[in-house]
This record gives structure tokens, C-alpha cells and sequence, in this order.
């Protein structure tokens, strides 16, 4: 007897940062609102998806990462099921880079890309419309990885707009060192700190949109558009993060934020004569010590 073809579908799971964040108020069904530019990077994880004859099972090389029910790959798949209709069982496998907890959207991310999968092994049963249904369903973060490039993202980040062209253009391609201590911020909390400070604590809407329209409408660096909501509960909370970005501006110019609800943080290398990245990894480690998470890419 010959082997069983087994069927099979790739997909790359993308890290993403949030160039812009603001959290404008928080809703009556607990949600919170935002108004968010933010772009995927060409850097992520990896995930294959396998058919089987029945069910649903996840393998991961992090011993961080569920592999129950609370993992948003099998969340996603099961979604997919009730939505599709289709009945076939999946292994997934998945190769992870990025940090657990750290704000860069690796688990939103790890959802989509099984959705695309099983969209892929299924013949295509979910039009787009269909996919971001699931998507939205699954997290706040997750339609914005449909979409394959920068976006601007509302509600409670569900509602996607893709950036115009011009204002695309000016951040693909940059180049960025994205970093994390060795320990997670809980996005729960962060929008519990938050909470704890309203309403001082949020951008007015009005203000979040003036400040989005005024650099999508002239050619302006990404460096002008740079903001977070959550440093300033964050930071309060734990000081080595806003340490290590003081000394990145005041060591190599750096321009350099918090990505999301955090720990992760970035740093926009400038398009010609910056740092060599290998010196902005050592001063990372120097400040958080070697267990420093440090990698080098590019927004897509």
C-alpha cells in the first residue's frame, strides 16, 4: 500500500506594532475605544496545518504557548468550523518567534494565519467578508491581519481602513529593532490601569482623529505619528522599559515606543547612517540583561 498524501497548508504569522494608539474611552459593554495606526512586520511566526481524519491539535516548539482550548489557533479553528461547515480535522504546527505577551499581536497574528489555512485546505469556503467575520470574533486584534499591510483600526479595533497608498509607502520597508524584557504586561491589566486613571487617561476622539488626519494628509516622517496611551500606566509600573527608550534617544537619536499594551518596545532605525543594529542589542541587554529579547526587521 502507497503513503497517504496528506494535505497541507503554510502560512506566515506576523508580528505587528502600533505606530500610533489611542485609547479614547472606554464603552458601556466593557470594551474600550481606540483609534490605532498599525502595521504588520516581516517578521513573525510560522504555522502548518495538516489534515486529519478528525479534530483539532496544535504542536508549538515554545513550552509557553497553550495548547488547550484557550490557544487562539484551536479557538480560530473551532470558529471556522461553526461558520464553514467543513468537517475535516487539522494538526497544526507552529514555529515561534514572537514573545509571548509582549504586545506585538502573536496571538491574534497565530488566529488569522489559521484561518487562512484552513480557508486554503477547505477549498475556500469564506469570501473576505467571511473571514474578518470570524476574525473580529475572536479578538480585537485580529481583523488588522487580514489586511497585509499598514492600517488604521477603530471600535474596539475591529473596524479596518487601509492606509492610502502615499502614506503605505512612507513606512514600508523602514527598518526596526523590536525588543522585550523578560517579563509580559497583561493587556487585561494595562486597560485596567488605564481604567483606574478615567478620564484623564484617554486622548479625546477629536483629538486622536486631528492627530491621524494631520499626518496621513501631508508627507510626514513616521517619527511625527509616534504615540501610546499605555506608557503612561505602564511606565508607572515598570520603570526599566521608559529607562532603556530615555537611553536610546539620548545614546543614538533613536526614536523608540512601546508597541501595543506592552513590554514589548521598538526603535525605528533612520533610512541611512544609524547605529549598527548589534549596538542597539548590546545597550538593550546592558539595561535589561541577557535574557533580553532582541531582533532586527522591517515594517511589510
Amino acid at each position: 500500500m502507497g503513503d497517504k498524501t496528506v494535505k497541507s497548508a503554510r502560512a506566515h504569522s506576523p508580528a505587528k506594532l502600533n505606530l500610533f494608539l489611542a485609547v479614547t474611552g472606554r464603552r458601556l459593554d466593557g470594551y474600550h475605544d481606540l483609534v490605532s495606526l498599525a502595521a504588520p512586520l516581516a517578521w513573525g511566526d510560522d504555522l502548518l496545518a495538516e489534515e486529519t481524519g478528525n479534530g483539532f491539535a496544535l504542536k508549538c516548539d515554545d513550552s509557553r504557548v497553550p495548547r488547550d482550548g484557550t490557544n487562539l489557533i484551536l479557538r480560530a479553528a473551532e470558529a471556522f468550523r461553526a461558520e464553514s461547515g467543513w468537517r475535516s480535522g487539522v494538526r497544526f504546527t507552529l514555529e515561534k518567534r514572537i514573545p509571548v505577551g509582549a504586545g506585538l499581536g502573536g496571538g491574534s497574528s497565530n488566529a488569522v494565519a489559521a484561518l487562512r489555512a484552513l480557508n486554503e485546505l477547505a477549498g475556500g469556503p469564506l469570501d473576505g467578508a467571511g473571514l474578518l467575520k470570524v476574525a473580529a470574533g475572536l479578538g480585537s486584534d485580529c481583523p488588522l491581519f487580514l489586511n497585509g499591510g499598514p492600517v488604521v483600526m477603530r471600535g474596539r479595533g475591529e473596524r479596518i481602513e487601509a492606509l492610502p497608498a502615499e502614506a503605505a509607502a512612507r513606512l514600508r520597508r523602514r527598518h526596526v529593532c523590536v525588543f522585550k524584557p523578560d517579563f509580559a504586561v497583561s493587556t487585561a491589566g494595562a486597560y485596567v490601569m488605564l481604567a483606574d486613571r478615567a478620564p484623564d487617561a484617554y486622548l479625546p476622539p477629536a483629538e486622536a482623529e486631528r492627530t491621524l488626519a494631520s499626518w496621513l494628509g501631508r508627507p510626514a516622517a513616521v517619527e511625527e505619528i509616534l504615540f501610546n496611551t499605555f506608557e503612561v500606566p505602564v511606565f508607572e509600573k515598570f520603570m526599566a522599559l521608559p529607562v532603556l527608550l530615555d537611553r536610546l534617544q539620548s545614546r543614538f537619536g533613536l526614536a523608540a515606543r512601546m508597541s501595543g499594551s506592552g513590554s514589548a518596545c521598538f526603535a525605528l532605525l533612520p533610512p541611512a547612517g544609524g547605529p549598527p543594529p548589534q549596538e542597539i542589542g548590546a545597550l538593550v541587554r546592558e539595561a535589561w540583561g541577557p535574557s533580553a529579547f532582541f531582533a532586527q526587521t522591517s515594517i511589510a
